[in-house]
């Protein structure tokens, strides 16, 4: 991690193996959140940490009936020194959620609380706010012993004071935040777009994004594609069938119609060849438009590209989308500053070096957020090191993609 609140291995020691005392206002010595399918678990730790001394609270037993949830958290974590929280895949869904609802109360316990995340599942995915805290794994053999110590040692020994100003997570080496899916799924063709809401800025982003406008600008630039109607191959041959239909009637009557009026039967055979002259230019422009427009591969390309005006927008907040399919849209947090002065220092001697930055973010921009994402690149990592650090920077993934042809 980037920064410390705590250090479980090199927090000070106290002065006895015993709890710190209470003071004026505190009720609690820790204050637990923890997801109802890992209740099991976390009550078997409650025990172990009760049995040191320590006094727990934790919401099966100390939320006061009739308020809201938010309410009974929000009073708990006053009442505590300490705030613990034990991550998992559910807890992330759901719990966190809950705390990251209310940001005001989030942001007092980062400020006044030591919070001590405990990594129950090795795959979880860490929430962006807390990836500037030392975290404990479950699985760690002294995993109990280092909690003990951090829990026994009060709170202005602990490294880095407590009561900092509050800051917004620092950038994090294009850490993949949740992806957003499409609020049509479960209507949603394969060959259509999907449509995402942007009714509101997604909970990971609240605390990053300084101009919600700017989501929302990117959002619906994305959601502009959905207005775009695309066929697949086999209502293709349908409207090219019904269209010829359309043409071979209507030419046909005017031709029959014209030879009436003029009573020259001899023209019959030219208008018969004008009729077909008509229905080949005619199935020329409908089949054009409609094999340009080829299905789920015409989708995704629309949406790649509308991801990548998106982050023209959204790049000066450190936010990357990318999309590989037409219901899911991937984010990253990852800074291209450093990537654009080197565009700028590369170009240095035409006035179009900004431009050629933008360019770039058009046309690869989306391939590089959901390859950061996935954390796989379609080509070898680069022998020299980029401006991320531990993976592919920006710049070099525009050069490999220029260098194998990429370019759009």
């Amino acid at each position: 991690m980037d920064e410390m609140r705590f250090d479980a291995g090199n927090a000070a020691a106290p002065s006895a193996d015993v709890p710190p005392p209470l003071k004026q206002g505190e009720t609690f010595h820790v204050f637990i959140s923890y997801s109802s399918t890992d209740s099991q678990w976390t009550h078997s730790l409650i025990q172990q940490l009760e049995a040191q001394g320590l006094r727990v609270c934790y919401h099966e037993r100390d939320f006061t009936a009739g308020r809201t949830v938010l309410e009974n958290m929000s009073e708990c974590i006053q009442d505590s020194q300490k705030v613990l929280l034990v991550l998992s895949s559910e807890f992330v869904r759901s719990r966190w959620c809950l705390l990251e609802a209310n940001m005001s109360l989030f942001r007092d316990c980062l400020e006044r609380k030591p919070i001590i995340p405990v990594l129950l599942e090795p795959a979880v995915c860490v929430p962006l706010h807390l990836c500037h805290l030392t975290y404990l794994e479950a699985r760690d053999a002294d995993f109990l012993a280092k909690l003990l110590k951090v829990l026994f040692t009060p709170n202005r020994q602990l490294q880095g004071s407590t009561v900092v100003p509050y800051q917004p997570p620092s950038i994090y080496n294009g850490k993949a935040l949740q992806p957003l899916t499409a609020a049509n799924v479960e209507s949603l063709y394969k060959w259509d777009a999907g449509q995402f809401s942007d009714m509101d800025v997604p909970d990971q982003l609240r605390l990053i994004i300084e101009d919600p406008e700017k989501y929302r600008k990117a959002i619906a630039t994305i959601n502009s594609v959905s207005q775009q109607k695309v066929y697949p191959k086999w209502l293709q041959a349908i409207l090219m069938a019904v269209a010829f239909i359309f043409y071979f009637t209507l030419v046909g009557l005017v031709a029959f119609m014209s030879a009436l009026l003029a009573g020259n039967h001899s023209s019959y055979f030219w208008y018969l060849v004008l009729f077909c002259l008509c229905c080949v230019l005619i199935g020329a422009l409908v089949q054009g438009p409609l094999i340009k427009r080829d299905g789920v591969a015409h989708t995704v390309k629309q949406m790649q590209k509308a991801a990548g005006q998106a982050n023209v927008i959204l790049c000066e907040e450190n936010i990357l989308m990318g999309c590989q399919s037409n219901s899911k849209v991937y984010m990253v947090y990852v800074s291209l500053s450093v990537c654009q002065r080197e565009f700028v220092e590369l170009f240095s001697e035409r006035a179009s070096a900004e431009s050629l930055f933008q360019r770039a973010l058009l046309y690869f921009s989306s391939g590089y957020a959901c390859c950061l994402a996935k954390r796989s690149f379609p080509f070898p990592m680069p022998a020299s090191r980029g401006h991320l650090e531990g993976g592919v920077c920006f710049c070099q993934y525009v050069s490999m993609q220029l260098t194998r042809g990429e370019w759009m």
